[in-house]
């Protein structure tokens, strides 16, 4: 291809909204264009690398037997309702009604749409495992959309999902499209850290993030200094530490007076003591709660109802008094997952002085019966604890749990952090951050059973296949690999995903020099190597810039002084070479396929 003949309108200034490498670079490369705030348009040379990254994604979810479907983009609101999403998964989702009134969503994922297909095509066991893909546009309603692809809210999924009869068969399945990602992300020149994770909105037991190192990542991760632990900080347990004020039971609980002093740092310089001494209690509103309160104080009058039918039962509101050492914090993911709730928040001020009785500040769980009180396992050892007396300006000392309150439900609801013990071996955790470029879940379940999916096993008796699902974003992807592979003169992107593996630039495009160039571009047609010859009128420093700019890994220089030769550079290289044109195919073959084969 002549770069006269396509569209690469490079830029040399740096869009002012554009703060992190990959979302400056693929402008100025010309592979993306602004629609709207979190909407873009991929440009011709944009377009290449996408299919490539596309390409390889495609090639291993074929490699594992995962069949590819495409499904519509815009999805009825009664398979939404039919799971009960169409209530939880919030503003994020974009709802549209069609001229006769009927409720749309565009899909911000597949879940819904791929089961209703299954549904209506499965009918024996014989049909299982199937395992289906699709690579196809998403919408999510970002509230803030940013760094360009990265965080857009139109943008492509790699979303797989498989069908089976049992937990044995779902797992073979998982670890397969777990080492299908492993492969994927190497082909793409990208080291990925697969972490334990939050199963979130999606639902499902088991899920797995991969993630890729980014100072700019939205996600914290725990890693061990000593062993292969590694999780999202939503989800990452530590081992448990002993609080400093536990063994001997503590004197007699004791009322005091605490005038103005609501934070956990006034009373620590209020009564001359630690973090470590306090039980922390604050109250959550729960919106969407599965987990039963039947017989939990303060829960006699909640009703139940289901989201859709097919669903579980659910309370629309639920509060809860949650108890944590003074010097943690809570973890609401964490939470949302304990009490299997669909949002966890902070209750309004409002909300505390109502069931507490008290201003925020001074909630605590002795004498608490207005709603259920979880403690995380750090408040079960305290045995002389300092926390609120559920009157303003007041606290009580000296408060052992089990003697002067008891939890309803004790479950680990802590942010661990750096520093902190790893729950496998021991050794300290330290923090990193990281972009998710892919998540697979063990769904369970939780979208055959709302949807009401059945096939007939060996004996003829109707049964519901249980579900996982597999996300791939390409276009972070993309841009992940732009923010590892560039330097001050712009992309350097891995033979595998580059839009051309080749650019020539010929020297004043006349005579020997066509003859060499046209010469060279017919050989490499034969032996698929992909080219674009920079037959622009424009000086040589504007070709090399442009050339150093839009990332294509290997480059020939063609000019009448070098002739019978030809000047050839790697793009991740400073040394240039020189080859006879004769042998320069031959060359630039075993240079892309020994370059390829690397990320294999």
């Amino acid at each position: 291809m002549k770069f006269s003949e396509t569209l690469i309108p490079t830029l040399r200034e740096v869009p002012a909204d554009a703060v992190i490498a990959s979302h400056r670079l693929m402008f100025r490369a010309g592979m993306l264009r602004k629609l709207a705030n979190g909407l873009f348009a991929y440009l011709p040379l944009g377009l290449r690398v996408f299919r490539k990254v596309e390409q390889i994604i495609r090639e291993e979810m074929d490699a594992v037997g995962c069949l590819e479907i495409k499904p519509a983009v815009v999805t009825p609101g009664e398979l939404w309702k039919e799971s009960g999403r169409w209530e939880t998964m919030g503003e994020s989702m974009l709802r549209v009604k069609n001229r006769t009134g009927a409720d749309f969503v565009v899909s911000p994922t597949d879940e819904e749409a791929v089961t209703s297909i299954i549904r209506d095509e499965l009918s024996s066991y014989k049909q299982l495992p199937l395992s289906v893909y699709q690579i196809n546009t998403k919408y999510r309603d970002e509230i803030r959309p940013r760094y360009g692809v990265m965080r857009a809210r139109e943008f492509t999924m790699k979303d797989a999902y498989s069908y089976h009869r049992d937990e044995d068969s779902l797992d073979n399945v998982y670890q397969a499209m777990g080492a299908a990602y492993r492969r994927i992300f190497k082909r793409c020149g990208l080291t990925v850290i697969p972490v334990r994770a939050d199963s979130g909105a999606m639902g499902g037991s088991n899920s797995e993030e991969f993630m890729v190192e980014s100072e700019i990542g939205d996600n914290t991760l725990l890693l061990c200094k000593t062993c292969d632990y590694a999780a999202n900080v939503e989800k990452a347990g530590c081992q448990p530490d002993t609080p400093q004020n536990s063994g001997a039971q503590a004197v007699k609980m004791e009322k005091i007076s605490t005038p103005q002093t609501k934070t956990i740092a006034e009373l620590c310089e209020y009564l001359k003591t630690n973090a470590h001494s306090f039980i922390k209690a604050l109250v959550y509103r729960a919106v969407n709660v599965e987990r039963d309160l039947t017989g939990a104080p303060g829960c006699a009058g909640l009703k139940r109802r289901r989201l859709a039918p097919g669903t579980p039962e659910v309370y629309d509101e639920a509060f809860f008094l949650v108890c944590i050492r003074g010097d943690l914090d809570v973890n609401e993911v964490k939470l949302a997952a304990v009490l299997k709730a669909g949002d966890v928040r902070l209750a309004s001020d409002a909300d505390v002085e109502r069931i507490t009785g008290a201003p925020v500040g001074f909630a605590g769980p002795v004498g608490l019966s207005t709603v259920p009180v979880i403690a995380d396992p750090t408040t079960a050892a305290m045995t002389d604890a300092i926390t609120g007396a559920l009157e303003a300006d007041f606290h009580y000392t000296h408060v052992a749990v089990g003697r002067d309150w008891k939890p309803w439900l004790t479950a680990d609801v802590r942010t661990v952090k750096a520093g902190d013990l790893c729950p496998v071996c021991g050794g300290e955790l330290y923090e990193k951050k990281g972009n998710e470029l892919g998540h697979i879940f063990k769904l369970g379940y939780k979208y055959t059973k709302a949807m009401n999916v059945r096939y007939l096993d060996e004996n003829g008796v109707s049964q519901t296949p249980i579900m996982g699902t597999y996300g791939i974003g390409v276009d972070r992807t993309l841009a992940s690999i732009i923010e590892k592979y560039h330097d001050d003169a712009g992309i350097m992107l891995p033979m595998s995903v580059a839009p051309f593996h080749i650019v020539i630039i010929p020297i004043k495009y006349e005579g020997k020099v066509n003859a060499a160039v046209d010469f060279i571009a017919t050989e490499l047609k034969k032996q698929n190597i992909e080219f674009l010859i920079d037959d622009r009128d424009e000086r040589p420093g504007v070709k090399f810039n442009d050339a150093d700019l839009i990332g294509i890994p290997l480059r020939m220089v063609v000019s009448e002084k070098n002739l019978p030769r030809v000047e050839m550079k790697l793009r991740s290289e400073k040394d240039v070479f020189l080859v006879e044109v004769l042998e320069a195919v031959e060359k630039i073959t075993a240079i892309v396929k020994d370059k390829v084969e690397k990320y294999c």
